[in-house]
């Protein structure tokens, strides 16, 4: 299988951690109808019966389930060999788990702060590690991860769930830099408003977009080999001109 493979294909090997999300549900759900074999990771075994079904009955030519708690990141050697024994290979992998976790919370108690971080990042940081190698001894593959536009300038409003994601950019810049040349894609995916469970307590307004949406601007940039997507693409303009926001002003907003 050479490394230009499209998505369009029906043989697509797919290794999806934090399956059960909306965001990667909706990307799941489009790649079955193309005929993909998944791998899918997730906390709750009972969800994950659910989607292997569901997607089966998309047309998913295979649908294998490992429950398992991605912070524990000691165990992530062990379930991404047993990823790649059942799928033979991995052609793409997305990283589509994360927590908004409470900033109000965050911000007066360290062990609040912490496990944002260590789920967002830390535990994030040790699935590219292993996959880009994986990657790259393979001479091909996508790896994409699902990080947000809140890592893009911290914002009082959240900036302990902003530097978590502003670090996985960095940590995913910085991984591109290194295996690009091998042939290897690392796309990511930086999402504003999406309508998940996620972010059901807040209040739904015009810059909110659909999963669905998301998928297809996930999958496009797949396709097109991008190293970074804006999804919807009207948050790179929106992210720009925040980042060009002098720090004098910038700090006296409120954001």
């Amino acid at each position: 299988m050479k490394a230009s493979k499209s998505t369009d294909q029906v043989t697509l090997r797919v290794l999806v951690l934090g399956a059960t999300s909306a965001i990667a549900m909706a990307v799941e759900q489009k790649l079955a109808e193309r005929g993909a074999s998944f791998y899918l990771v997730a906390r709750h075994p009972e969800r994950l019966e659910a989607l292997r079904c569901d997607l089966l009955t998309r047309g998913a030519a295979s649908v294998t389930v490992c429950a398992m708690d991605l912070d524990d990141t000691v165990m992530h050697p062990r379930m991404l060999e047993a990823a790649v024994a059942a799928l033979g290979a991995i052609d793409l992998a997305l990283i589509a788990y994360g927590v908004l976790g409470d900033q109000a919370q965050a911000e007066t108690d360290y062990v609040a702060a912490e496990a944002i971080i260590r789920t967002n990042f830390l535990s994030a940081s040790s699935l590219i590690t292993w996959l880009a190698n994986y990657f790259v001894a393979q001479g091909r593959g996508t790896l994409a991860a699902i990080s947000s536009v809140a890592g893009d300038r911290g914002r009082k409003s959240n900036y302990v769930y902003g530097a978590s994601k502003g670090a996985l950019n960095i940590f995913l810049d910085g991984v591109r830099n290194r295996i690009d040349r091998t042939g290897v894609q690392v796309l990511t995916i930086r999402p504003g408003f999406v309508s998940t469970p996620m972010t059901a307590h807040l209040r739904q307004g015009p810059l909110f977009a659909s999963t669905d949406l998301v998928a297809d601007g996930i999958l496009r940039a797949i396709a097109k080999r991008k190293d970074v997507v804006y999804v919807p693409g009207f948050w790179a303009l929106i992210m720009l001109v925040i980042r060009c926001i002098p720090g004098s002003i910038f700090k006296k907003m409120n954001l």
